[in-house]
């Protein structure tokens, strides 16, 4: 366990040491120009705008996710296998696809202009960023709450029934105490997506962290970059602070089916129906019906760099594919040590790789930018492995969470009966324990995949020159206004983005009734 103790720290020393980069850039600024640069009129414009940006999504995604599971799961809502899919498909979807759907159908000059001749309310700037992704994130709300609906006691509610507690005052009382946890940790998915979303406030035009740090990086000013990074990275760590003091409670106790009396809608069911509705067409209708009438149109100037090529989808499918199993690789020391020691310095070494899933991909980017430009210009500028390692680092957790759970659940009475008829350690391994734990290496690598498949600040700053992939090209068509040229590439990461449903589907034993 040593020798694997070892490489779990190379690992865990690798992932960390980027960041240590965006540190030592920010302290090459002097400081009384980084006093003016953090003081400035335009870093509180920064900061405040990306705060309300997080704070208002996480409150929308909780009034739109806590009702959409309680409907699901204690009502009698009609078909609510279906409607659980309808309100959680949303999520599979990059929700820069659906702010690029909008911004053309709802934004200065798009269909609804051209065609009504009306003015609608813009989706533009911060309000439309937290529209659109609000309507991406809520479903981490719904999911987390729904689950911990399901595992709630539900005689309790009964029992406050009894005792002449209406719906509502039952619901305060009894089931939200002990669903808190759950509604707290999809309100942190929430609120850290808004506050690391890059793509959604870039095409909305909103002055946040992620979008700013990257105009900044592009128009030569990295020590400012560099400081706006550690405001950011500093901000999501009181996010996370906060959450570990309210996402625990001594009440959320589960240990129950989730069955019970239901909550009888009456004539509500159809205004239930319609709410759930609405959002599944907003979400995944509009969005697929404006790309797909976009391959049918051909106005406008021709863009020869923009049209469709299959290279596109190989170099994304290629990346995604290296990604999974270079971050596999490395989950496997990970986990296994981790699984198997259960000590203070193997859960440090496992926290360690979550570092890049917490800090946002523009800050990931950054940091491997000055990595690479100052210590490895020759990797940077011609091979595509820097660019597999930003994956890795930023979709790792991805893979240790769940090879990790598949260690657990192997019997040590198994490990130790092959150890028995004289296995060595690498003998029992690759013949007992590695085939037992290959569905979560297997489950892990198709998530590292499907996310890196949608990632955009990390392929805009990190990936070399010449190499397009399908989320760059979405990025150019945008940027030119060139919308008809994304529809391609978005329905083809739409195609692909859909797959993770199976994967979710798939953890829950396809029930979701």
């Amino acid at each position: 366990m040593v020798a694997l103790g070892a490489v779990s720290a190379i690992i865990a020393f690798l992932v960390v040491t980027p960041m240590f980069w965006v540190v030592w850039q920010a302290s090459t600024v002097d400081f009384s120009r980084a006093t003016d640069l953090v003081v400035s009129s335009q870093t509180a414009l920064v900061t405040a705008n990306s705060i309300a940006l997080m704070l208002s999504v996480t409150l929308f995604s909780i009034l739109l996710g806590v009702p959409l599971a309680v409907l699901t799961t204690r009502t009698d809502l009609p078909y609510p296998r279906f409607w659980t899919v309808v309100a959680a498909l949303p999520l599979v979807i990059p929700s820069y696809i659906g702010a690029i759907a909008f911004v053309s159908m709802f934004g200065s000059g798009g269909e609804v202009d051209s065609l009504l001749g009306v003015t609608l309310p813009r989706v533009h700037g911060l309000r439309g960023s937290i529209f659109i992704i609000t309507l991406y994130t809520y479903p981490y709300v719904f999911l987390t709450t729904r689950a911990a609906l399901l595992s709630m006691d539900s005689s309790l509610v009964d029992a406050a029934r009894t005792l002449n507690a209406g719906p509502l005052e039952a619901f305060r009382r009894v089931t939200f105490p002990r669903i808190r946890p759950g509604i707290a940790a999809g309100a942190l998915l929430a609120g850290l997506y808004a506050i690391s979303d890059f793509g959604t406030p870039a095409f909305m035009q909103a002055s946040v962290f992620t979008s700013t740090i990257y105009w900044e990086f592009s128009g030569f000013a990295p020590e400012y970059a560099a400081l706006l990074a550690l405001q950011l990275v500093a901000i999501v760590a009181v996010v996370l602070v906060i959450e570990a003091g309210i996402g625990r409670d001594e009440d959320a106790s589960g240990g129950a089916d989730g069955s019970g009396s239901v909550i009888r809608l009456g004539t509500w069911k159809w205004p239930a129906m319609g709410f759930v509705s609405l959002l599944g067409v907003l979400t995944l209708v509009v969005p697929v019906a404006i790309f797909t009438s976009w391959l049918f149109r051909s106005e406008g100037d021709r863009i020869p760099s923009l049209e469709f090529q299959w290279e596109f989808a190989f170099n994304s499918v290629r990346l995604a594919v290296l990604a999974a199993v270079v971050a596999c690789a490395f989950a496997l020391p990970v986990a296994y040590y981790s699984g198997r020691t259960n000590s203070v310095v193997s859960r440090i070494l496992e926290r360690a790789t979550y570092i890049g899933f917490a800090v946002p991909g523009v800050v990931i980017g950054l940091a491997l930018v000055f990595l690479g430009t100052r210590t490895l210009p020759s990797l940077y500028r011609q091979g595509v492995w820097l660019l597999v390692f930003a994956y890795v680092i930023r979709f790792l957790p991805q893979a240790v969470g769940t090879v990790r759970s598949s260690v657990l659940q192997v019997d040590s009475k198994t490990i130790e009966a092959a150890r028995t008829l004289n296995a060595g350690r690498l003998e029992t391994f690759r013949r007992v324990t590695l085939p037992l734990i290959m569905p979560g290496v297997i489950a892990g690598g198709v998530l590292v995949f499907l996310t890196t498949m949608k990632e955009l600040p990390v392929t805009l700053m990190v990936g070399p020159v010449g190499l397009d992939t399908l989320v760059i090209i979405i990025w150019d068509a945008q940027d030119a206004l060139a919308y008809r040229y994304a529809a391609v590439p978005a329905l083809f990461l739409v195609l692909i983005s859909g797959l993770s449903m199976l994967v979710l589907l798939r953890q829950e034993g396809g029930d979701l009734s």
